[in-house]
């Protein structure tokens, strides 16, 4: 007990002590620091910078993808697809054509091309299918139109457009959807996730 409550002293001495230190060495430093006076402020205008704007590079690299893969898609009309109605990736099983047409999977987003020349529904079907993968969508319905009011009465954006469908390398699948879902006049496709 005793050797105890010596050791509690000695703790107790050892606390006074380096409490006596730091006292000294405080009121040392405020001595050696009485005479001192703050710095005036410099005599000139700090104008606030402004950040340069941010520079969205990969929407910039979507697009020239877009741009690149549409100048490949353009010029290149000799193609053609025998069987227009449908397209499934090759490997993939052919249930997902009847689920895609049946509705199986619920369309996410949609894009109406009516009024549209060939070039602008090439370049708009892109730009849509690029901001629905951006986005993580995976099954959109594209409208074409039937071509009836084309000259001739020729379907020009419907070949054009499912020809582009099956040359991306992001389209698992499409189909021309039920009757009440646009029919002829349009294509569900799946995408890749």
């Amino acid at each position: 007990m005793k050797e105890a409550g010596a050791r509690r002293e000695a703790r107790g001495s050892g606390r006074e002590a380096r409490e006596t230190r730091r006292e000294a060495r405080d009121a040392e430093f405020r001595e050696a620091v009485r005479d001192v006076a703050p710095i005036a402020p410099p005599n000139r205008v700090e104008h606030p910078r402004s950040k340069p704007a941010p520079f969205p590079a990969k929407r910039h690299e979507d697009e020239q993808a877009v741009l690149d893969e549409l100048a490949r898609f353009t010029f290149d009309d000799d193609y053609e697809v025998e069987d227009d109605s449908s397209y499934l990736r090759p490997g993939l099983p052919r249930d997902i054509l009847r689920k895609l047409r049946r509705t199986h999977w619920v369309v996410q987003a949609h894009l109406d091309l009516h009024g549209l020349s060939g070039i602008e529904a090439a370049a708009e079907t892109s730009v849509f299918l690029a901001g629905c993968r951006r986005r993580g969508l995976r099954c959109v319905r594209i409208v074409h139109g039937k071509g009836l009011r084309s000259p001739g009465r020729e379907p020009v954006l419907k070949r054009r457009i499912r020809k582009l469908l099956t040359r991306r390398d992001d389209v698992l699948a499409f189909v021309e959807p039920r009757a009440v879902h646009g029919g002829g006049g349009a294509v569900v496709v799946l995408l890749e996730g």
